[in-house]
Formats: structure tokens, C-alpha cells, sequence
């Protein structure tokens, strides 16, 4: 496979925990730049059990490689209108998200800026509900292979 397939894309990522991430991990590694944004102290992902010895999740810091990131207040509209800036200008720009929290992210704003965008929501159920590999892992039971102790543990495999 060739690295630098996807050269000269931009990919910016809105998200956390565990599938939208790997998207952009994924892109990295196929040559895109991908620039993640993230709250200002960092995303709730970033302290997810299991830690390092320096107390940055090893779920985190394996699925940003290669990226770059901005944080954000992504309750100010000031920085949300830099991140649709980010998005909107310069070269083609691929958005991958698993939120719509932010209607001025999201795509029919953002095409409306930019129409040739590709907007990616990632959901976490076929409902288009949302589900973080904690809930997903709870509703099929694989907690329940690491044993019958005094309750299901999370298993470290992201689910």
C-alpha cells in the first residue's frame, strides 16, 4: 500500500473514544493530514483507562498518531467559526465526526461554505444513536469474557 495515497487531503476530526479516531488514524496512515480538534484541556479520551505511566490514555495516544491538533473552545462561537474556517478553506477538506452537537459543524452549514465537502458522521447505532465503546460493550455482554468476578470488567479490545 502505497503512504502517501491520500497526500494533499486535509481531514479534520471532531470526535472521541474509540471508532471516529481510528477513522482519522487510519487516513493518517494513508498520507492525509489530519488535524483534530479538541476541547481545551483535552478530549475525555485522553484518560481513558488503560494510562501510561505519564497518565495519557494508551487508547489516546495510539489512535492520534501521526495527527496534528488544535483545541478549541467548542462552546464559543468564535472558535467554532475558526474550525469551520479550518474546514472551508485551502485545499479538499474531508470532515469526520460522531457528533452533531454544533449545527454550524456540521454539514449543511458547512457545504453551504464549501459544496464539494465530504462530511462523515459516524454514529455509534444503526439508529443513528449515539454509543461510546463502554455502552456498546455493555449491550453485547464482552465484558463478560474477562471472567465472573463480582461484576463485568471493560475489556481493553475497543469493541
Amino acid at each position: 500500500m502505497n503512504p502517501a495515497l491520500l497526500a494533499g487531503l486535509r481531514v479534520v476530526e471532531l470526535s472521541a473514544y474509540v471508532a471516529t479516531p481510528l477513522c482519522g488514524l487510519t487516513l493518517a496512515q494513508l498520507g492525509a493530514d489530519v488535524v483534530r480538534v479538541e476541547p481545551l484541556g483535552g478530549a475525555a479520551d485522553r484518560t481513558r483507562w488503560p494510562l501510561a505511566d505519564s497518565g495519557t490514555s494508551l487508547y489516546w495516544s495510539g489512535l492520534n498518531k501521526g495527527k496534528r491538533a488544535v483545541a478549541v473552545d467548542l462552546e464559543s462561537e468564535a472558535d467554532r467559526r475558526r474550525v469551520a474556517d479550518l474546514i472551508v478553506d485551502g485545499g479538499p477538506c474531508v470532515v469526520v465526526t460522531n457528533t452533531e452537537r454544533h449545527a454550524d459543524l456540521g454539514y449543511a452549514a458547512l457545504s453551504e461554505r464549501r459544496p464539494d465537502l465530504i462530511h462523515v458522521l459516524l454514529t455509534g447505532r444503526a439508529d443513528g444513536g449515539a454509543a461510546v465503546d463502554y455502552t456498546v460493550q455493555a449491550a453485547t455482554g464482552f465484558p463478560l469474557l474477562t471472567g465472573t468476578g463480582p461484576e463485568p470488567v471493560n475489556h481493553v479490545v475497543p469493541a
